[in-house]
């Protein structure tokens, strides 16, 4: 079992002037221990190796409460300080997937150690491998607050996309110039609804967690940081309650179209039964059987009852179309 976990656990230790990365070839190197201003990013996909987790946190001395805390593989949103580490859960949207479902990510960090658990395999963070290997930036002079605000704002990067992406690929479908109350216009713009609620939903979480995590003290964390995560977390937001409001007037404008549409069916069955009424009550009365109608013994009498019905006819038509009924 111990083969499969370090097959998912790379290991990269770095401080200002240098930066490596370690093999994961014995579970038991993997031990954390301050040297100078070294910090140390271990990544692991997958929470299922339980043993080799336990094995972690005894070796490395951190809070026996971290074991329980990582057998739960569903956490909600949460940061937790235990006594020299601090836990944090996320649950994160699977960005790559069209229904937004969601991923666990856990972050277990200590004075010079951070420990990102993913669920899945691949991540939105190779970048920041990248820039560490590379030297770019200034990750390798900061500390392990820094590679915390570096991992979340990846996450509000990729959010960010994601969103544009969603925006952009049914904007031709449900825009407000091709509004048409079908079915499938309505159940087009309840779907991306759905989406944005899920998006506003997964946001406003990570940015509650980024709120906790101004107020720990068990690690030392610049607040710039939090500012900055929490702007970018509030701009996030903002757009997608503009979106929402957006889908929210188009499913109003349907209901309004819909509204119209019925209205002018009706006024176009009132007019029509407003000219008939008349004309089947005179074919009514002149269709009893009674022996003595004296009408129709008249030599004219048909032409003048269909001139009558033509008069009414014309006259109701007349009226309508002076009150602009039509």
């Amino acid at each position: 079992m111990s083969e499969k976990f370090l097959q998912n656990t790379t290991l990269i230790a770095y401080s200002s002037s240098r930066v490596s990365k370690l093999p994961c070839d014995d579970i038991t190197k993997l031990n954390f221990e301050t040297q100078g201003d070294e910090v140390f990013w271990l990544n692991t996909y997958g929470l299922s190796e339980l043993d080799e987790m336990r094995q972690i946190v005894i070796q490395n001395q951190f809070d026996d409460f971290l074991i329980k805390l990582l057998q739960d593989d569903d956490h909600a949103n949460k940061v937790i300080e235990l006594d020299n580490v601090l836990f944090i859960a996320l649950k994160v949207l699977k960005t790559d997937d069209k229904n937004l479902d969601s991923e666990q990510l856990i972050f277990v960090v200590s004075a010079n150690m951070l420990w990102s658990l993913q669920e899945n395999i691949g991540d939105h963070f190779q970048w920041i491998r990248d820039r560490l290997i590379q030297g770019k930036g200034q990750v390798r002079s900061k500390r392990v607050d820094y590679l915390i605000f570096l991992l979340i704002e990846s996450l509000i990067a990729n959010y960010e996309e994601t969103f544009e992406k969603l925006l952009n690929a049914d904007s031709d479908s449900i825009k407000v110039t091709n509004i048409n109350p079908t079915p499938y216009f309505t159940e087009k713009v309840e779907e991306q609804k759905r989406r944005m609620l899920n998006f506003k939903k997964a946001t406003l979480s990570l940015r509650n967690t980024i709120v906790k995590l101004e107020t720990i003290n068990i690690i030392a964390m610049e607040s710039k940081y939090f500012i900055e995560l929490k702007e970018q977390a509030n701009n996030l937001i903002d757009e997608i309650d503009f979106e929402l409001f957006e889908l929210d007037s188009k499913i109003n404008l349907i209901f309004s179209i819909q509204g119209h549409r019925l209205n002018e069916i009706m006024r176009t069955l009132t007019l029509v039964s407003v000219v008939f009424i008349p004309l089947t009550f005179l074919v009514g009365v002149y269709g009893m059987n009674f022996e003595y109608i004296p009408e129709l013994k008249w030599h004219y009498g048909y032409f003048i009852l269909l001139s009558l019905m033509v008069t009414i006819t014309v006259s109701i038509i007349m009226y309508f179309k002076n009150k602009k009924w039509f």
